[in-house]
């Protein structure tokens, strides 16, 4: 993390009688910075991200604006937190307008290592979302399909097929209520 210094009026007994001094600025903490992946984030670059979750077409040069960069800044600090994998910038579509009528999350439980399992389930395209989690499921998946069929197949033929996989329960999604993509700047 970077360190700086700041001019500040002290009123440590250690340092002086109130007059200005030199003293390490704190790490930033809360919502001037969150880590991913050991990458510091700093407030402007919380700003960027969401000014691209509200929008994310919006113009480097409003951006700018709203977080107080130039065009270019803004242009490189989103560069850079793509190269960081801090995030992606994606089409996000409703499954059912795209002809995936089925969606499910599944629970799977393991007996061994849990990382080819999660390995396996990753290179599938119908497998969205994959944790490992604590608790009843080693593993929870979340499925798109096109039709019942089609789940029934990802479900029954390949992952239950997986060494290792002990069992499954899946919960198939009858209604989605919300879905939204703002979490990353609270």
């Amino acid at each position: 993390m970077h360190s700086g210094s700041v001019a500040s009026r002290s009123t440590d007994p250690r340092i002086g009688n109130g007059s200005p001094s030199r003293l390490p600025t704190p790490a930033p903490q809360g919502d001037a910075a969150r880590r991913s992946n050991g990458t510091s984030i700093d407030a402007v670059s919380l700003a960027i991200i969401e000014q691209l979750q509200e929008d994310g077409r919006r113009p480097y040069a409003a951006i700018g604006k709203a977080v107080g960069l130039s065009e270019a800044a803004v242009r490189q600090r989103v560069q850079k937190l793509l190269d960081q994998g801090v995030m992606q910038i994606v089409a996000v579509t409703d499954p059912l307008t795209v002809g995936f009528r089925r969606q499910a999350m599944v629970g799977i439980r393991v007996e061994g290592d849990l990382d080819p399992v999660a390995e396996a389930l990753t290179a599938m395209a119908e497998c969205e979302y994959v944790v490992v989690t604590a608790g009843s499921f080693d593993l929870m998946v979340e499925v798109v399909c096109e039709d019942d069929d089609h789940l029934l197949e990802v479900i029954n033929k390949r992952i239950r097929a997986l060494p290792g996989v002990r069992s499954t329960e899946s919960f198939v999604y009858l209604k989605l209520k919300k879905q939204t993509y703002m979490w990353g700047t609270r």
